[in-house]
């Protein structure tokens, strides 16, 4: 891949994930002004006219499609036909475009909630279509996982090129950090932050704190990502992950201790755990890609526990 001769649209680049890819792109030689981030005022990509007007002004070569509607489990409930609606809607209308016009290649990031509710661990993408995703967010892994078929369908008929990633669940600086949208990490580091500012005796965390979750760091997902870019032509699903899980109890200890948060954790079991467990299987990511998670845990808490103190208000 000769990075300096390409054009690259990252739908999704002014998020969490797209700006590190963002920079990953230009790090690797892409100059600035050839990679083009649409924003939502600009372009919604839900609406197939946008997608096409957002091709004509930008001229790809390249896609990585990183845009998505999706939260944590609370906004799963709350909005499953859009978060289905929306994420269908614009894979759809980027993928056929990008075959009209003969795009090189398409980078499509799925979404670990595309796998079976009860999937053999580590979670192996032979298994992805083994089972019915946990129901809580199934809308959106559904949604998200049907484009794999049709990147492959599209590789077998048009010869359309493709890449296709499965991160697990991601953390790390510029997450986001809204309460009812945000994701468990950030939630957590949320919560236990203002209980420890306010003096709180204790926090309430959702469910029983039995189910287990594999995290990733942003800057490992963003690299896996355009590595796929540059060596995959088929869109083969790759698991991206750490392969190493952790309960939401202990993970709750770990961020109170790292927020120094010291009251009581108060769980509520009427509130749903989500999937029982996810870890991934990555040796297929090792094997393609060369691409292995390489920021260990406890410092990629810390980095995004500082984050949120410096930007939290912002």
């Amino acid at each position: 891949m000769q990075w300096s001769k390409q054009r690259v649209v990252v739908t999704g680049g002014a998020g969490f994930l797209g700006r590190v890819v963002c920079r990953k792109l230009r790090e690797r030689g892409v100059p600035p002004e050839a990679i083009f981030v649409p924003r939502k005022k600009d372009y919604d990509l839900t609406v197939e006219s946008q997608v096409i007007k957002l091709y004509d002004d930008a001229k790809p070569d390249i896609v990585i499609n990183l845009a998505a509607e999706v939260g944590g489990i609370g906004a799963n409930r709350l909005h499953p036909g859009r978060f289905f609606y929306a994420n269908m809607a614009m894979g759809l209308h980027l993928v056929e475009h990008a075959r009209l016009r003969n795009i090189a290649k398409f980078v499509h990031t799925g979404t670990v909630c595309a796998y079976p509710k009860f999937a053999p661990v580590p979670f192996n993408e032979n298994d992805i279509w083994n089972g019915y995703p946990e129901e809580t967010n199934a809308p959106y892994g559904v949604a998200k996982k049907a484009l794999f078929v049709m990147l492959d369908a599209y590789k077998r008929e048009y010869g359309l090129n493709s890449a296709v990633v499965v991160p697990v669940n991601l953390y790390g600086p510029g997450d986001n950090f809204d309460p009812v949208t945000s994701h468990v990490i950030p939630a957590l580091i949320r919560k236990c932050e203002e209980a420890r500012v306010h003096n709180d005796d204790h926090i309430t965390c959702w469910g029983t704190g039995s189910a287990s979750r594999e995290f990733l760091y942003v800057d490992d997902a963003a690299e896996g990502i355009v590595r796929a870019a540059e060596v995959m032509d088929d869109p083969d699903p790759i698991n991206l992950g750490t392969g190493n899980e952790i309960t939401i109890k202990n993970l709750v200890t770990l961020i109170a201790q790292a927020v120094g948060f010291t009251g009581h954790i108060v769980w509520d079991p009427t509130k749903p755990d989500g999937q029982p467990r996810r870890c991934l299987d990555t040796s297929k990511a090792g094997r393609l890609l060369g691409w292995r998670a390489k920021t260990l845990f406890d410092i990629g808490l810390k980095n995004t526990v500082t984050w949120w103190r410096e930007h939290g208000s912002e």
